[in-house]
């Protein structure tokens, strides 16, 4: 490992390895016995299958012992082919599917003849996310070893981990799971730190933080993986997304399919949030079984809560009768034109009242404005006060009306999507609290107030679950 002027580690390959696409160790989960989910150490689990959670990071030494060598196969094509037989789609709010992402850095780098780059996104900007958090203080290895599949796909020389700078155990694991690579990768590695903001980790934010700017998301003209960093064909996966190909790559497509739906085939890793027994708990769902029972058996719920929280602060409420009944399915939620982004869930305590959490959670979103436009620097912060009324019960319903009309008149008007995000959580809390915010703006507020763990921004501790 040798060390650049910043102090970055940056560690050397040692030429590409060759082999079988498909690993000669045993899958992580037989056929036909795929539980519905798990938690971190489960053995019948797939990304967070290893050493229970009281060890820390995994050693390369284990993680090699437990899947054995990473198989990458001389051609990149080859790559692309397996991870678009695999139907893998990103495991981002944008849910893009991985394969057409790889092949356009690729067919751009050919092209163009710029070499591509590949940037492990482990910033996690979402406050109450945790499921890329635990992957890389846990799993690193696996990460990384995605990232090396990737840069195969793409013919990448290097490697950027990019994470926020305020989290000293995440920096840490990545820190030592990059020095015990040295001399076995076939890419360099290059650690880029990025401020501890929400829209940090938004692809084309991490852009400009790799460029040495700031981080200012934006509505592009290409696409990232066409033109990125320096105009380079740039491929931003987060960590999940990124673990995912490490198995891939080992297991092959049809293992891959073997969990998930045929429409969306792969495990999807949820983090518990809001009224649940353990908050911050990590879930990885292999199968589509109902969101009722995942937050039964690992959230402790004994009856549906009013409303659930889904997809992060950028999400929407959905009735929690409603919520129960829905299976942990991409597809499913594609339908239902709900998306599980980060994959936060977060149901609402009985106690508590919707409107004065989302109230919370849109001042958090305010708040977290690049400053780059009128809809997020004006239009949010006004929304928040007007909302505030609302929850006040000093709104009348002409009050109610105009907040809806405003949200409206200001989606899809930001130099990039974070407004609308937070549209999206407002106008989805009107809908499903239609009932409490009649009785507020009629004088009579419910009482409740913001509860359960919706924490807003700032680094906190992750909660190991074993």
């Amino acid at each position: 490992m040798t060390a650049v002027a910043d102090g970055t580690a940056v560690v050397a390959g040692a030429g590409p390895p060759t082999g079988p696409l498909v690993s000669a160790a045993p899958a992580p989960t037989a056929p036909g016995r795929l539980p519905p989910y798990g938690l971190l150490g489960d053995p019948q689990t797939r990304l967070l299958a290893g050493p229970p959670p009281v060890q820390g990071a995994e050693s390369l030494g284990a993680h090699l012992a437990r899947l054995g060598p990473l198989p990458l196969p001389a051609r990149g094509a080859d790559v692309v082919a397996l991870v678009g037989a695999s139907g893998l789609a990103g495991r981002g709010g944008g849910e893009f599917p991985v394969a057409r992402k790889l092949a356009a850095a690729a067919a751009a780098a050919s092209a163009d003849g710029a070499p591509a780059l590949v940037v492990a996104n482990c910033s996690e900007g979402e406050p109450a996310s945790r499921k890329d958090r635990t992957l890389v203080e846990h799993r690193p290895q696996l990460v990384l070893d995605g990232a090396d599949v990737a840069a195969r796909a793409v013919g990448a020389p290097e490697v950027v981990v990019y994470l926020h700078a305020t989290r000293p155990v995440t920096r840490g694991a990545l820190a030592a799971a990059v020095a015990a690579r040295a001399g076995r990768s076939p890419v360099t590695y290059r650690m880029v730190e990025a401020p501890d903001a929400y829209v940090a980790g938004e692809s084309s934010a991490v852009v400009r933080v790799v460029e040495g700017g700031g981080a200012l998301p934006s509505r592009r003209r290409l696409p990232v993986a066409v033109s990125g960093v320096h105009g380079r064909p740039t491929v931003v996966s987060n960590a999940e997304s990124l673990a995912h190909l490490a198995l891939l790559a080992r297991f092959g497509a049809p293992w891959f399919t073997l969990a998930g739906s045929p429409e969306a085939p792969g495990s999807s890793l949820l983090t518990l949030a809001g009224a649940v027994a353990r908050p911050g708990a990590v879930v990885e769902v292999l199968a589509p079984v109902p969101l009722g029972d995942v937050l039964r058996g690992a959230g402790g719920l004994d009856a549906a809560p009013p409303a659930v929280l889904v997809g992060g602060y950028a999400g929407r409420w959905i009735p929690g009768e409603a919520a129960f009944e829905l299976p942990v399915d991409r597809a499913a939620w594609r339908r239902a034109e709900l998306g599980l982004g980060c994959g936060l869930v977060a149901p609402l305590p009985a106690t508590a009242c919707g409107l004065a959490t989302t109230l919370a959670l849109l001042g958090y979103l305010a708040s977290q404005s690049a400053g780059q436009c009128g809809p997020c620097v004006l239009g949010l912060p006004s929304l928040a006060r007007d909302l505030a009324r609302v929850v006040e019960g000093s709104a009348t319903r002409g009050d109610l009306r105009r907040l809806a009309h405003t949200a409206v008149d200001l989606r899809g008007r930001g130099d990039c999507g974070h407004p609308d995000g937070a549209i999206t959580l407002l106008e989805s809390a009107l809908e499903v609290f239609a009932e409490d915010a009649a009785r507020h703006v009629r004088g009579r507020p419910c009482g409740g107030r913001h509860e359960g763990w919706f924490p807003l921004g700032g680094p906190a501790p992750l909660r190991s679950v074993s």
